[in-house]
């Protein structure tokens, strides 16, 4: 969008783990240097942790691409897994055949042991075989270990597997348990990947945008770029996102150098918590407004005085009613009946379309979505129970529908119903609880414990806590809870545009396209996207970086659904209105 207006051949700022962007200061030599001496070493485990947006995806790919020859690597980027699963995606990266007999499902040593005649073929044949784990703080204590056991085949000189893991900070905490002990004495290599200083914030931004074909001075002041690093704190994602949204302010108003105030108007777009706060001005009153203030205080004491008493008064006279037979339940009842009934929250909390946006579709009122008489059911303490949960996916198709308006027949394919119905079903196994939160819509969870798995619908997500149900059951439980037991997928509903009729995949033709178009130009508007080029391709790759989604240009079920969010299209979802 801005790349033609600094003189830059891409934009410079993407968030992508682009090895050709790898910045290599003094923290990231010493991190890669890590890897390659730990795959270079006799095995066991290399740990590379740091903070999130530091680079540590970045580096690993940078690793990647200077493996040595005949070294086969598997990569696991989402390990949120059971053992059972966890080797099971382990095979399958390596490419091994897993051969299973008897009745029932494939059980651990079905994995372990064809693998374990992987790596002493491979080993014979002279291959190294490196298994890299990315967000390995989410391995759980019982997995971490079933990984160790899997580094014991080792010949006199090495080990067989070496194993690499790369998480967040609290990684580290992990591996400080006691009964993981004998995993931390295997750990050969270990680094933490710090944030940058202020003078690597500056070599940061300029080695980036000379990648991206800068080929004059750089275009950011140097107080710009002070305040760049005190609002990023040194992490290059949160640099990149804020560059980013400062260049194209800068762009926005035709100004071919980014200063100080387009950064602090970028990071309130950007970062909401760390936009600065404006000082209030300090009130100038006027004399008469002086007196009339002066003559409401004079009043006012009277009024607080006259109060006190009646309330004293009144005080008195519960306490003497209160003493009388059946008096508190009478005076109880007769509050209950004058106090007015609750309101009733609104079923959407997005925002409300833009004046200029297509109206939206005409869907069932969601507000009105579940039966009237039908009584919420008491909130209990989670984890559900697994027999509590629901036994397959089309049941748990029909507990959603109604909160859609929509009501599903036992025998029927409920995504094919819920067509008909100007809907459509989006399902995922890569789902996150941001991810969720992003969506903000209900949907299907499968919950996974040590007795068995069922599913469960999310219909609420407050703070830490998320609410979920099965039949007529409801629980609260915490975020990290839900987390142990989900494994990430995800099944819902989303609103298709009007005059779709087919399954929609590709929204860039037909009745969906010119709706996508309108809807996107108002919210650019009305300001909630970044202007952009004519075009819908544009105009979409605009609205996705606004969204933190992969901008593409390409308009699938999340941009749709994003889309739906932003301009107030009627939808159920997680969140309480304002929060």
């Amino acid at each position: 969008m801005y790349a033609d207006f600094f003189g830059l051949k891409q934009d410079p700022f993407s968030i992508a783990p682009d090895p050709r962007y790898l910045f290599m200061s003094e923290r990231h030599r010493e991190a890669l240097a890590h890897l390659l001496y730990g795959i270079r070493g006799g095995g066991g485990f290399v740990l590379l942790s740091g903070e999130i947006g530091a680079g540590k995806t970045t580096i690993c790919r940078c690793f990647l691409e200077q493996i040595p020859e005949r070294c086969r690597v598997a990569y696991i980027f989402n390990p949120k897994l059971t053992v059972g699963d966890l080797l099971k995606t382990i095979c399958r990266e390596f490419h091994v055949e897993v051969r299973h007999e008897g009745i029932g499902p494939a059980t651990i040593k079905d994995y372990l042991d064809p693998f374990n005649e992987y790596l002493l073929r491979s080993h014979a044949e002279g291959e190294r075989n490196v298994l890299i784990i990315d967000e390995a703080q989410n391995l759980t204590p019982h997995v971490l270990e079933q990984l160790r056991l899997l580094t014991n085949l080792e010949t006199s000189e090495r080990k067989l597997l070496q194993i690499i893991l790369i998480g967040q900070p609290e990684l580290r905490t992990v591996l400080a348990r006691p009964e993981l002990e004998q995993l931390a004495q295997r750990v050969i290599a270990r680094f933490h990947l710090g944030a940058l200083n202020e003078s690597e914030t500056r070599q940061y931004i300029q080695h980036r945008m000379q990648v991206a074909g800068l080929r004059g001075p750089l275009p950011f002041s140097n107080q710009a770029i002070q305040r760049i690093h005190e609002i990023a704190r040194g992490v290059p994602r949160r640099i990149n996102l804020l560059c980013d949204r400062a260049l194209l302010g800068a762009y926005a108003t035709n100004q071919a150098r980014v200063e100080r105030a387009v950064v602090e108007k970028a990071a309130g777009e950007v970062f909401e918590a760390d936009a600065p706060v404006a000082k209030s001005r300090p009130r100038q009153t006027t004399a008469p407004a002086l007196a009339w203030t002066l003559s409401l205080g004079t009043l006012g004491v009277g009024l607080v005085v006259g109060a006190l008493v009646a309330g004293v008064l009144f005080w008195l006279w519960n306490q003497d009613v209160s003493a009388r037979p059946g008096a508190a339940t009478s005076q109880n009842d007769a509050l209950a009946a004058a106090a007015p009934p609750p309101a009733t929250a609104p079923a959407s909390a997005t925002a409300p379309a833009a004046e200029s946006a297509a109206p939206a579709p005409a869907p069932a009122d969601t507000a009105a979505a579940v039966p009237a008489s039908t009584a919420a059911p008491e909130l209990l303490p989670g984890p559900p129970e697994v027999s509590a949960l629901l036994g397959n996916e089309d049941q748990a198709w029909r507990e959603l529908a109604p909160i859609w308006g929509l009501t599903l027949d036992p025998g029927g394919e409920p995504c094919a119903v819920a067509q008909r119905e100007q809907l459509q079903c989006y399902r995922t196994d890569r789902m996150t609880l941001n991810g969720l939160r992003q969506l903000d819509r209900p949907g299907i969870v499968t919950l996974r414990q040590a007795r068995g798995s069922g599913r469960a619908l999310v219909t609420a997500l407050s703070g830490d806590t998320a609410t979920l149900q099965a039949g007529d059951l409801r629980w609260r439980m915490p975020l990290t809870d839900l987390a142990d037991m989900w494994r990430g997928d995800f099944a819902t509903l989303w609103r298709t545009p009007p005059g779709q009729t087919s399954r929609l995949v590709d929204g860039r033709t037909g009745p969906a396209a010119d709706w996508l178009g309108e809807r996107i130009a108002g919210l650019q508007a009305a300001g909630k996207v970044p202007p952009s080029t004519s075009g819908l391709t544009a105009r979409v790759q605009a609205f996705q970086r606004s969204q933190g989604i992969d901008a593409a240009g390409i308009a699938g079920p999340i941009t749709f659904m994003q889309v739906n969010l932003a301009s107030g299209v009627d939808e159920p979802r997680l969140s309480a209105p304002g929060s």
